[in-house]
């Protein structure tokens, strides 16, 4: 039940001047307790009632009336309202055991397509924790809109085009061992990379030759392409083997080189609406009206560019999935790449441009410092998975060394340890890389909130729970547990919001805050030593596992039962 919805409704008889979902908007959860469940500010009240909102709130206080609140007072310019502990706790507990994993589940997407361009590494070369924040970001926001009525596509769009090629092809050709590069691709192929720019800075013919070979490729030249698809199929296995490390499946592998045939409808359309002009012998579309540099679609020797083979995508996407949205999960460093696109969109008559939506972040920084790629210093997200499973096996070993499925269990709190310490934060926020810090288990940490989970677990195997039958109260003293209420109460509301706002920290804040509650009710409430009281607190338990294991779930994590 929307009990937020529940006092908008009970408001809004006495605010003819407001409906229902403007008084639903202003409605403000406050940080304390004390405060009441729900508060509603008479701020904007005033300058239409012309009186002071302390006043307004006083009146309305005392005309709102509802069987499922137990108190609503004023308290300055806010109405609080204080919901009844008793039938509430209930009514959620009975909420949440009976619909699982989908509480918080709604329908505000209804089915809508919603592509998302996410992850994107390079082909022959390593997939660096650089990449991380796409992939992990774009996931969660895939599993939130799913769980909000619309249909993901993942697209990872693979940087498999470019001049790069022909470079690597030079190099192979020359220094390359097929068996080696067999062996282990990535890490021979980069040493190649490498190498062909240590030898160009005193060979510059290197360079000639790699552009001749990537016209070769364009071209259609078979062994060119022939190579590109080795190289393109090699990246992508051992992509994969991080990609299923970390759970993550796409939808499409459809990468730069999937637009080359679909660039000259592009510049057929712009070239007919006349938006084409030349500037310094490129082509170009002028932004000015917009206080933006020009778009730039082909250079002047005739080749195309990111943004021509993003027109090209974003006109592909509408025609196959006629998407109600269309992400792109890419640094901020890309954030005038994306105003163009769509401005250029816009220029050409499409409206639907509106609906795609630059999903910024911040970078990983290593002691303040963006990580480098540069001359093969790369920090290679595979290492660190490992790393990181590695890390939590010992303190499992450590802790509990008899503990069944540890491979599973380290798997799970390894993985879901890197993956929660990016998710934490704002995406637009910059991240520092820390293992030792990802892996605490006390903290805002993920191996924290899945300890919880199996704290919350192994409560229930001992305690025997059989069941919140439809006569039971929660009674006890609401001192310890009412918080709990409160955060499963506010979870359907925190999904709806990282959905709208394509921000998964929404959600690990959720979990955290709830784990943090539920581990003070731990502590100072006996579960299984009251028997008349055990199954109904073993409800709270089993309902605070649920939320956790699907919130986990939403960021794109395990919960393990044991740890």
């Amino acid at each position: 039940m929307d009990y937020k919805g529940l006092f908008a409704k009970s408001l809004a008889p006495h605010l003819g001047e407001l409906s229902v979902e403007k008084i639903y908007r202003f409605i403000e959860q406050p940080k304390q307790l004390s405060h009441g469940d729900f508060a509603f500010p008479c701020f904007e009240l005033a300058k239409i009632k012309r009186m002071a909102p302390n006043k307004i709130a006083e009146d309305l206080a005392t005309k709102v009336k509802e069987t499922l609140f137990e108190k609503v007072e004023a308290v300055g310019p806010y109405v609080n309202v204080f919901l009844d502990k008793t039938q509430v706790g209930t009514n959620v507990i009975h909420e949440i055991l009976k619909k699982k994993s989908h509480y918080g589940d709604s329908n505000i997407g209804n089915g809508g397509n919603v592509p998302i361009d996410m992850s994107s590494p390079n082909i022959a070369k390593p997939f660096s924790m650089g990449h991380l924040r796409s992939t992990v970001i774009g996931n969660s926001i895939a599993l939130l809109l799913k769980k909000s009525g619309y249909q993901p596509i993942r697209i990872n769009h693979l940087g498999d085009w470019g001049t790069q090629f022909g470079k690597l092809m030079v190099a192979y050709t020359k220094w390359g061992e097929e068996k080696k590069v067999r062996q282990n691709p990535i890490e021979e192929l980069l040493k190649l990379y490498i190498r062909f720019h240590e030898e160009a800075e005193s060979n510059p013919d290197l360079d000639v030759e790699g552009r001749k070979w990537f016209k070769k490729l364009e071209d259609g030249d078979e062994e060119a392409e022939s190579l590109w698809k080795w190289f393109r199929e090699e990246s992508l296995k051992e992509f994969n083997k991080i990609y299923d490390l970390m759970g993550i499946t796409f939808d499409s592998y459809h990468g730069e080189a999937f637009y080359n045939d679909k660039m000259a409808e592009v510049l057929e359309l712009l070239e007919e609406q006349n938006l084409l002009t030349e500037s310094e012998g490129a082509q170009v579309v002028d932004l000015s009206e917009h206080d933006l540099p020009p778009s730039l679609i082909r250079k002047s020797d005739g080749a195309t560019l990111y943004t021509t083979r993003d027109l090209a995508a974003a006109l592909y996407r509408k025609r196959n999935y006629d998407f109600d949205q269309s992400l792109y999960v890419v640094g901020n460093e890309q954030g005038l790449h994306f105003k163009q696109l769509k401005l250029v969109l816009e220029k050409m008559g499409y409206d639907w441009a509106k609906d795609l939506h630059h999903i910024s972040f911040g970078m990983i920084l290593k002691d303040g410092k963006k990580m480098s790629t540069r001359k093969g210093k790369v920090v290679l997200l595979e290492e660190v998975l490992r790393e990181a499973i590695e890390l939590a096996k010992t303190n499992m070993e450590e802790k509990n060394p008899g503990l069944e499925n540890k491979e599973e269990a380290a798997k799970a709190v390894g993985v879901g340890a890197v993956l929660f310490h990016d998710l934490k934060n704002h995406r637009n926020n910059d991240v520092e890389f820390s293992l030792e810090d990802m892996l605490r288990i006390e903290g805002e940490t993920g191996p924290y909130v899945q300890y919880t989970h199996a704290r919350g677990c192994s409560l229930l195997e001992k305690g025997g729970f059989n069941g919140f039958n439809d006569t039971m109260y929660l009674e006890e003293d609401q001192t310890y547990m009412w918080p709990i209420i409160s955060e499963l109460l506010s979870f359907p509301n925190a999904v709806q919001r990282a959905t709208e706002q394509f921000d998964p920290s929404i959600i690990a804040k959720c979990v955290v805050d709830l784990a943090q509650e539920f581990n003070r009710y731990y502590a100072h409430v006996r579960v299984l030593e009251d028997e008349t009281k055990k199954q109904q607190r073993l409800a709270l338990v089993q309902a605070v596992v649920l939320v956790l294991e699907e919130g986990l779930r939403l960021l794109g994590m395990k919960a393990p039962k044991q740890m």
